[in-house]
This record gives structure tokens, C-alpha cells and sequence, in this order.
């Protein structure tokens, strides 16, 4: 496979961009497109539920979105090694009465020596928000604005 820098070992700014570019693909919406990031035989656990593969991550992310209107995302580095990244992050969707959520979540990443994510561990929560409980205000789909405020900034 062609490398997908930044590559393992990472430095705190490979990690850094590593996040953000997680964030930004997801926040594309593109299954097909996020799919590419991980290895042809990456291993998910999801909540609880556990994917082996590209085309499961696709069919999951494809009905994941199908139901999870005005997603938008941001992503923030807790910590990294020479091939792993630990990430902190909360999505805001609203499901199709209108109820919007606020999830929150942890991920731990593993890296192929390529830069392709092989293993991701996710553990996730929904929060019910009103809709003038939303923070995340943005053209969707796309990527969070550069001068965007982060989790931190937030509070969250």
C-alpha cells in the first residue's frame, strides 16, 4: 500500500495532524472516502459492536450517517506513541423527530508502519441537548473551520 503520512514513529505534530485529519475525513461524511484511512483488514469495537475489515467500516459509517442528521465532530489528541494515538472527542447529531445529542468519546488508535489505522477502540456516550444546547455550528458536511474552537475551548 502507498504510505498515508504522517507515519509511525509519530512526533507530538505527526499526531496532532493525524487527529485532525481523522476529524476532517469524518466530517466529510464520505464513507467510501474514510474507509481508505484504515488497513484492508483493520479490527473496530464500536460501542459494542466489532468490525473486521474496510467494507464493514463502509456499511457501518453508511447507516451510522443515514440516521445521524447535521453530524459535525471535533477530535482532540490525549495522548500518542511511536504507532498509537489516544483521542478525546464529541459529535453533535439530531435524529429524525429533531432530538439533538451530544456524543462523547474516547478512541485509541493503532497504526500499520503505512500510516493506515489497523485497530480502533471506541467507547462512546449520547447525551439529549436542546437545540440551543448546540456548540457546533459549521457548514455541514465539511471540516471544522481552522479558527473554530476545539473541546477544550468549549469546555466540553
Amino acid at each position: 500500500m502507498t504510505a498515508r503520512p504522517p507515519i509511525p514513529p509519530f512526533s507530538y505534530s505527526d499526531a496532532v495532524q493525524k487527529v485532525r485529519m481523522a476529524e476532517n475525513a469524518w466530517n466529510s461524511r464520505d464513507p467510501a472516502s474514510v474507509a481508505m484511512a484504515y488497513t484492508p483488514d483493520t479490527r473496530w469495537r464500536n460501542r459494542s459492536e466489532f468490525l473486521n475489515g474496510r467494507a464493514e467500516v463502509e456499511a457501518f459509517l453508511t447507516s451510522k450517517w443515514a440516521v445521524e442528521n447535521g453530524y459535525r465532530l471535533i477530535k482532540e489528541i490525549w495522548a500518542y506513541s511511536d504507532n498509537k494515538i489516544a483521542v478525546r472527542f464529541c459529535y453533535e447529531y439530531n435524529d429524525d423527530a429533531g432530538q439533538w445529542f451530544r456524543a462523547h468519546g474516547n478512541e485509541n488508535w493503532e497504526f500499520d508502519a503505512c500510516g493506515y489505522m489497523a485497530v480502533r477502540h471506541a467507547s462512546i456516550n449520547d447525551v439529549l441537548i436542546l437545540d440551543n444546547e448546540r456548540l457546533f455550528h459549521w457548514d455541514a458536511p465539511g471540516p471544522r473551520p481552522d479558527d473554530y474552537p476545539g473541546l477544550a475551548e468549549l469546555g466540553l
